[in-house]
């Protein structure tokens, strides 16, 4: 019973940020179930039922904040349709490829990257507002089969999602306002959580029990942190989203460290 309270609240922190942010809550959620447990004297969870945990949080998060962000009309269809499909195929190009390379130099670059993405996302873009209308979004298409083309297959390759590196990306590369980008990444993060999770589900790799207290904890956090990052600041958002862009990353480069 104690495992799946914890649980529960684990799944109010990473929903909460998954809607303020943008973001699906893996970076946040997998380090919690895998170190959270065994500090607190409970079973340790293994990296397989971890994975297939923080896919149905992802999965929840994105429905819950995604409606919500398009409520107050920063969730593009258009820009989604287009980066979504293009990370779904490039991704599954990538997991396709990932045994003809090296994975501990590809975690490497990944790593980088997402430091990078740290930075860029403090590139300010003169579309950038508080109140951002999506009726009078514009982006070169190019751009964004290209930037999600990117993430798509160096994330397949290495086995990360990499949906935290696109907001810079929206941000500075394709000039997309911070709300519009954090709404439409959501979207975008469902598409490419979607196919992972049947994946998963189809081969048993989800252990249903322990995903309940998660769905029903991270539909209202999600909610939650969606209506919240409307009442934040477009700068502290950008701020907050660097800080958990440099950890993802930090996490990635720690993981070549350990496989060394």
């Amino acid at each position: 019973m104690e495992l799946y309270i914890l649980i529960g609240a684990l799944g109010i922190v990473s929903g909460f940020l998954s809607g303020l942010l943008g973001i699906g809550g893996g970076i946040v959620m997998a380090p919690l179930l895998l170190y959270i447990p065994p500090l607190l004297g409970l079973e340790a969870l293994s990296m397989k039922v971890v994975a297939g945990l923080t896919i149905v949080q992802g999965l929840v998060a994105c429905v819950s904040g995604g409606l919500t962000h398009k409520k107050f009309h920063f969730l593009s269809l258009k820009l989604t349709l287009w980066m979504g499909i293009t990370i779904f195929i490039t991704a599954l190009a990538g997991g396709y490829l990932s045994g003809y390379v090296s994975n501990s130099i590809l975690l490497s670059v990944f790593a980088l990257l997402a430091f990078t993405a740290a930075f860029l996302i403090f590139i300010p873009t003169h579309k950038d507002g508080e109140a951002p209308d999506i009726n009078e979004l514009t982006f070169s298409r190019a751009r964004a089969v290209a930037a999600a083309g990117a993430v798509g297959i160096l994330g397949g390759l290495v086995g990360q999602g990499g949906s935290f590196i696109l907001i810079p990306l929206m941000t500075s590369f394709l000039h997309i306002p911070t709300r519009i980008a954090i709404g439409s990444n959501l979207a975008i993060v469902f598409l490419s959580s979607f196919a992972a999770f049947l994946g998963k589900a189809a081969t048993g790799q989800i252990v249903w029990s322990l995903a309940l207290p998660i769905v029903v904890t991270v539909i209202p956090a999600g909610h939650l942190g969606a209506l919240m990052s409307q009442r934040v600041p477009v700068r502290k958002l950008r701020l907050i989203l660097a800080f958990c862009i440099a950890i993802a990353g930090a996490r990635v480069f720690l993981s070549v460290l350990s496989a060394q």
